[in-house]
């Protein structure tokens, strides 16, 4: 066949890079050959406009036992335990087809963890809407959980913890990011590195169909009026092989037979032996005649790029076969042997006794393009509204506006379709700023969240991206972690876009800045550009995991108020920031001016100040301080509990708008014992932190003196309304 512009084009691939292809091959590609150069060379696979920039953020520290480049990031968490994770993208599939995308999503990042030696124990998500009045809007959210909550609960993995937003920026691209945790012993991490010359090449899992064929190149370009035409580019998922596949694994890796092992995730087979040749600095010869399919008459060309699911290619010691296949007989998978490693330095593929493609690893890994894209700085604006021309509003209908609005409703509709408890080791689930899941049969635990703040990014790209990690630490804090490390979801625009690619800059500059200062290095993550419609691009929306350790866990802390009459204290400065407000989105609907000032030193100082608090066992509760203030975070401490409190009225800050609802950054709410104020204050003032007494907890009623009376049940009533009429 010859291949036209129109071939290479589909391909996804530039006149210019297929021009090097050939350089690189010294003739022309056949079509197989140019469908693996596709796969690998996507924006997906080869991070060609990212890489230069993912460089310079912090991947190394004491706690670190694998940074980016393996299939997830390992952590050390002491006594011989290690914790692996990691999160992806599965934006453009969960918009083609919501159940099958968000399921195939979560599905491929358990495969991520597992890979490595560690079993399972938690999953996350952070998934974006559009506006609730779009005509997709219902169906995708419904589709999406249903995906998530099916493929999660099926394999038995909980659903712990996660984030559901609203937003017109997402109309015609949602975003569905799924993370993994899991949890491995130190000296049993497997990697994906090849050794040795003419060891076995097995695949295992799953037959092999056509679903995916081109997913990875699906999800490395934006989509047009004909989204509904690539529903073929989306996997299909089946938890229950998964689990088998998962146990099948697991059990493998209990002696020495596995040298290296990979997932075969996006660019199936393609992408899986490639990036095993490669960080082996070998070759890899597969017989293709030898992959078991599950359809008639499948090309080499199929073959190579399918993404069906459930499927990893593994690199066996030899002499090992037949004990292996013995594992994954009793599972009933698919156990064959489809190639070997080599000394050539190329991937050989096989099939009918003939070579049908041959091509250099080294041409679709290290010479893969990078582009130093050019970009814009953000040009920043500052509020053109004035605030003292709004119409006056009441505190209490200010309130109500947040609290009954799509993005700050209670999410229990989506949560309580998740398995939140099976594994039974999930301490405190979803709701709280963090979840806590305890080390099996250990007194030791993690807590894992999941935050964004794309307006903070739109706004101002450096500080969000600086605000977004340190959110993320503060809700570690407030259920008693140590934040150790990060995965992200940088979900992202077109980055031919000289503005766009600016917004990514300035924001893994943010990104950087804070984990560098805060010691909360970056270890695996994933990077989702192209996410916009007819070009028309999404708000940057990078997301952060963060894991965290729990040394010794006596009792969980949470934001749950504990009981009446305890005292309050607000810890960090409240100078009443609105721009980019909560306040100001639901009540005015304006989306103006500059995201609150991040200050790294004081974020550290109040982080590990209650950190040191809450070790001693002198906090009953605590709460970080976000979207929509300080009584947005009371009102959630008070309907979480039946619980309520009285506020008295700031002393200095005369105008109580801006005292309740800024949303200045590095701030707590703490439940203290009356007997343990004392302690608390002496504490604070050595570590210079600036806090207040501002009231005290009592029943029934959240009470700002003079302001503002409501019951806990109205709160709780107006909280679970929207959803309720969705």
């Amino acid at each position: 066949m010859i291949i036209t512009d129109q071939i290479v084009e589909k391909h996804g691939l530039s006149k210019e890079e297929f021009k090097n292809i050939k350089k690189l091959l010294k003739r022309d590609p056949n079509l197989l050959e140019l469908g693996v150069f596709s796969a690998m060379w996507n924006e997906h696979c080869s991070y060609k406009s990212s890489r230069l920039h993912l460089k310079n953020l912090p991947t190394k520290g004491k706690q670190v036992i694998q940074g980016p480049g393996e299939n997830a990031g390992v952590i050390d968490i002491g006594d011989d335990d290690a914790i692996v994770f990691k999160i992806e993208s599965h934006n453009h599939p969960s918009y083609i087809e919501p159940y099958q995308g968000a399921a195939t999503g979560v599905g491929g990042i358990l495969r991520d963890v597992f890979t490595m030696g560690a079993r399972p124990i938690a999953l996350l998500n952070s998934i974006h809407f559009g506006s609730p009045k779009h005509s997709k809007t219902k169906s995708l959210l419904n589709g999406v959980v249903s995906g998530i909550g099916g493929y999660g609960n099926c394999i038995g993995i909980p659903t712990v913890a996660g984030e559901t937003k609203f937003n017109e920026t997402y109309n015609e691209n949602i975003l569905v990011n799924a993370m993994a945790v899991g949890h491995a012993k130190k000296d049993k991490i497997f990697y994906s590195k090849a050794k040795g010359l003419n060891k076995s090449v097995v695949y295992v899992g799953s037959k092999t169909g056509r679903d995916g064929i081109h997913g990875a190149s699906m999800a490395s370009a934006e989509f047009d009026e004909n989204s509904e035409s690539k529903k073929p580019t989306v996997q299909v998922g089946d938890p229950f092989t998964e689990k088998l596949l998962m146990e099948a694994c697991l059990e493998l890796m209990k002696d020495n037979s596995i040298i290296s092992i990979q997932d075969m995730g996006a660019a199936g087979l393609t992408s899986s032996s490639v990036e095993m040749a490669s960080k082996g600095g070998l070759g890899i010869e597969l017989e293709l005649d030898k992959v078991p399919c599950r359809e008639e008459n499948m090309s080499p060309y199929e073959m190579m790029l399918s993404e069906s699911q459930e499927r990893m290619l593994i690199i066996l010691e030899d002499g090992k076969e037949q004990n292996a296949k013995k594992i994954f007989d009793k599972w009933d998978l698919d156990f064959v042997v489809i190639g070997k490693t080599t000394n050539t330095n190329n991937l050989t593929l096989k099939y009918e006794n003939q070579i049908v493609g041959e091509i250099p690893v080294e041409a679709l890994a290290s010479k893969a393009p990078i582009y130093d894209r050019k970009w814009i700085k953000k040009k920043t604006k500052k509020s053109s509204f004035n605030f003292k021309k709004l119409k006056k509003i009441k505190i209490e209908d200010a309130l109500i506006k947040i609290l009954s609005s799509p993005n700050h409703s209670s999410k229990n509709w989506i949560t309580d379709q998740y398995d939140q408890s099976v594994m039974c080791d999930t301490v405190l689930k979803s709701g709280s700023d963090a979840a806590i899941i305890r080390i099996h049969n250990k007194d030791k635990a993690i807590a894992v969240s999941v935050d964004s703040s794309a307006n903070y990014c739109k706004s101002h790209p450096i500080t969000g991206g600086k605000q977004i990690v340190c959110e993320n630490w503060r809700n570690l804090i407030t259920v008693g972690a140590k934040p150790l490390a990060i995965t992200n979801c940088l979900n992202f625009g077109n980055p031919e876009n000289q503005e766009i690619m600016g917004e990514f800059a300035e924001c893994l500059q943010g990104i950087k800045e804070a984990c560098e200062f805060l010691n909360y290095p970056v270890v695996s993550g994933n990077v989702s550009f192209y996410n916009g419609t007819n070009k028309k691009n999404i708000y940057p929306t990078p997301v952060i995991g963060g894991v965290g350790l729990i040394k010794k866990l006596s009792k969980p802390l949470s934001h749950h108020f504990k009981k009446d009459k305890s005292s309050l204290i607000l810890i960090g400065k409240t100078f009443g920031h609105l721009d980019q407000s909560c306040f100001l989105k639901e009540n005015y609907s304006i989306n103006e001016g500059l995201p609150p000032e991040v200050n790294l030193l004081n974020e550290k100082n109040n982080g590990e100040s209650l950190l040191k608090l809450i070790n001693k066992n002198l906090i009953l509760s605590s709460h970080d301080i976000s979207n929509g203030g300080l009584i947005t975070a009371l009102s959630e401490m008070s309907i979480s509990s039946g619980i309520g409190a009285k506020i008295l009225k700031p002393k200095k800050l005369t105008n109580l708008i801006e005292y309740f609802f800024g949303e200045d950054q590095a701030r707590y709410i703490v439940e203290v014992e009356d007997n343990s104020i004392g302690k608390v204050e002496k504490i604070l003032k050595e570590n210079n932190i600036f806090f207040e007494n501002i009231g005290f907890t009592q029943n029934e009623f959240l009470e700002i003196e003079g302001e503002l009376k409501i019951s806990t049940k109205d709160l709780f009533k107006i909280n679970n309304e929207w959803y309720n009429n969705y």
